[in-house]
């Protein structure tokens, strides 16, 4: 009778283990936002991304964003639809997902980057663990030197249209480029009138929720892609930028007014180890498959 219990007793122990063993296994979703000019299912960016970290992370849900009803408006909708709107869309997607109340894992490609970060700060539930920002403009551009692949045109427009009055409303709350415009000539415009870049980075004021949501991620990675000719300045996917009042010597993250005043709490992030920089030889979002795999895919496992 003993011998019966022990092995039943076993068994539920193996039973046990088993299930503990599971959920420790599970994989954290992981949510994607793409940059200007792409969509959340390209199969040669976002699609060829979701199905790389499918390959390598056995049942893991990818949450490729949309913002738009299809591919078109989706792409459209990364250079003329208000920031602050696509960040409460993307919200309101995420608190909707049954696959992400536990929490879950973010990386943003381009504007995606400092997009998700806006997502992090004002919107903590559910809540974000690890954000990857990969070339992310997190103290914004001012300039676009180059564009990517068909979407020329359109930069050659917006260039014209940010250097006639980047921070008049009408621009700024059409214009996706222009709410993370940042113009070191113009200091005093940007804190004022941008809508978006202004208001994440702490411009105006602390926003008490926006620094402990940031802080609460586990990890705030940033990569820079040392032979950059889209973005100026490069130094932004570090969090550095232009010094105030030249557009010529820059400065990293940690002269900045930003880190030494600690507005936003990155300055206490660091100490602990949270802020993660990195760089990968490439222009612009250009990395191989080993770098991503040997690099990235610690950080979502």
């Amino acid at each position: 009778m003993c011998s019966v219990k022990m092995a039943a007793l076993r068994v539920a122990v193996l039973v046990l283990l088993g299930l503990c063993l599971g959920c420790a296994a599970a994989a954290v979703p992981l949510v994607i936002w793409h940059g200007m000019g792409d969509s959340c299912c390209n199969p040669q960016s976002m699609g060829y991304i979701k199905k790389i970290v499918e390959n390598k992370i056995p049942g893991i849900y990818v949450l490729s964003l949309k913002i738009g009803s299809n591919l078109i408006q989706d792409m459209e909708n990364s250079f003329f639809m208000n920031v602050n709107d696509q960040v409460r869309e993307v919200c309101s997607q995420l608190a909707k997902d049954p696959h992400l109340t536990g929490g879950y894992n973010a990386m943003g490609f381009s504007q995606g980057g400092q997009f998700l970060r806006a997502v992090a700060q004002r919107c903590p539930s559910p809540p974000m663990l690890n954000l990857i920002s990969v070339g992310g403009q997190h103290q914004g551009v001012y300039g676009f030197p180059r564009c990517p692949g068909e979407s020329s045109h359109i930069c050659d427009w917006i260039r014209k249209t940010l250097d006639l009055g980047a921070y008049t409303q009408a621009v700024q709350e059409h214009l996706v480029q222009a709410e993370y415009w940042h113009d070191p000539l113009k200091e005093e415009d940007y804190r004022k009138n941008s809508i978006f870049l202004a208001d994440i980075n702490q411009e105006r004021g602390v926003n008490e929720t926006y620094k402990k949501n940031l802080m609460a991620l586990k990890k705030f990675v940033m990569v820079k892609f040392l032979n950059d000719t889209m973005v100026d300045p490069p130094i932004s996917e570090w969090f550095g930028f232009y010094k105030s009042g030249q557009a010529k010597e820059t400065i990293p993250l940690r002269e900045t007014s930003l880190y030494t005043e600690d507005r936003l709490g990155l300055q206490e992030m660091d100490k602990a180890g949270k802020l993660v920089f990195l760089g990968v030889k490439g222009d612009h979002l250009h990395f191989s498959e080993e770098w991503f795999y040997t690099t990235i895919l610690p950080f979502l496992q």
